[in-house]
């Protein structure tokens, strides 16, 4: 069904029957009654998908594997439906609004998000599922691991790492890999996510989400390959890093309001500062102020460095208040939706 094409699209469940789902002797363990959505972003990767979507469905063969196409030139939708995969339409470009669409359209109590141009181990998806289920965690982020020069070009590793450290140290969780695309969740975690970034930078508002609420996640390490021989990749290297790097700093004046207009603060006050000292040396010899402009924009930067940091302080009760609110919510919605049935 091309959701696209029927209007807006509520909360669906998983349908009854998977089309071209086999068993498999690579399935693990049984995950009982839980429903678990197998949910692949995908733009123009018609070389890949079909390959992608059968590896997943022998590994988790009582999985439902959902090809979100955003947007295509090429015959992506065609080989994913033709591989048993549900094909989903989302027109508006970019990975952030795929993702929004997938956790809004669909009912589910685990969801498995991987991108679609077989990069990333489907063979760990059931341990990944399976330690979310017993240690009860709402995210399994699979970290990158033997990269492969071609699966990730030269500089994105450097950037991975820049970002890394930098998430630590304004967000304060440690995190070794937050662009990982390959993720587990719970149904909690999906449905309290607001999914506000458009582009590749929704796997840093995920994990600032996760950081922020103080969810259960662990980290699993998983094999990153190559990609798929005449396959692209996506990704800019000077565009979307500065487009994360918005990102961080967004966020950060959302979550830590302090932190971020304190900054702002000290700013405008060191370099008040630094134009008063000739000013004040200049008074305490002659006792006259000769530089009027200056010293008025240094009266003016020390106001602003005040206001800024009274606006921080401000925001930062705001902050708390829809933090208090997000977690109230988050406390709403169980784990697991199959579970709470069966208990009622």
């Amino acid at each position: 069904m091309n959701i696209a094409n029927a209007g807006m699209a509520t909360d669906q469940s998983l349908p009854t029957d998977l089309p071209g789902s086999t068993s498999s002797a690579h399935a693990t363990r049984s995950f009982g009654n839980l429903r678990i959505a197998v949910v692949l972003p995908c733009y123009n990767e018609g070389l890949a998908i079909r390959a992608v979507v059968k590896k997943f469905q022998q590994i988790l063969p009582t999985a439902h594997v959902y090809v979100y196409d955003n947007r295509s030139t090429d015959n992506t939708a065609s080989e994913a439906r033709a591989a048993g995969a549900f094909v989903r339409h989302e027109p508006w470009p970019g990975k952030g609004n795929v993702v929004r669409r997938m956790f809004a359209d669909l009912d589910a109590d685990i969801y498995l998000m991987a991108d679609g141009d077989g990069t990333y181990d489907a063979d760990r998806a059931p341990a990944m599922i399976a330690r979310l289920i017993d240690e009860q965690l709402d995210m399994v982020v699979g970290t990158r691991e033997n990269v492969y020069e071609n699966a990730h070009r030269a500089g994105h590793g450097f950037g991975n790492r820049l970002f890394n450290g930098l998430y630590r140290r304004l967000f304060g969780r440690l995190f070794t890999d937050i662009f990982s695309g390959y993720r587990v969740f719970s149904r909690r975690f999906v449905k309290t996510f607001p999914a506000v970034s458009a582009g590749f930078e929704i796997e840093t508002e995920m994990s600032v989400h996760a950081s922020q609420l103080r969810m259960p996640i662990v980290e699993m390490p998983t094999a990153y390959g190559k990609r798929q021989e005449g396959s692209t990749s996506k990704l800019n290297t000077i565009r979307d890093g500065i487009r994360i790097l918005l990102t961080f700093l967004l966020l950060l004046k959302e979550v830590r309001p302090v932190q971020f207009y304190g900054s702002i603060a000290l700013l405008f006050m060191l370099v008040s500062v630094v134009l008063s000292i000739p000013l004040l040396d200049t008074y305490v010899q002659t006792g006259t102020v000769p530089r009027f402009p200056t010293a008025i924009l240094a009266t003016g930067l020390m106001l602003l460095g005040g206001m800024s940091l009274m606006c921080g302080v401000i925001l930062d009760s705001v902050a708390r208040g829809r933090l208090e609110q997000k977690r109230i919510q988050y406390l709403q919605v169980p784990r697991f939706k199959t579970e709470q049935s069966e208990q009622e």
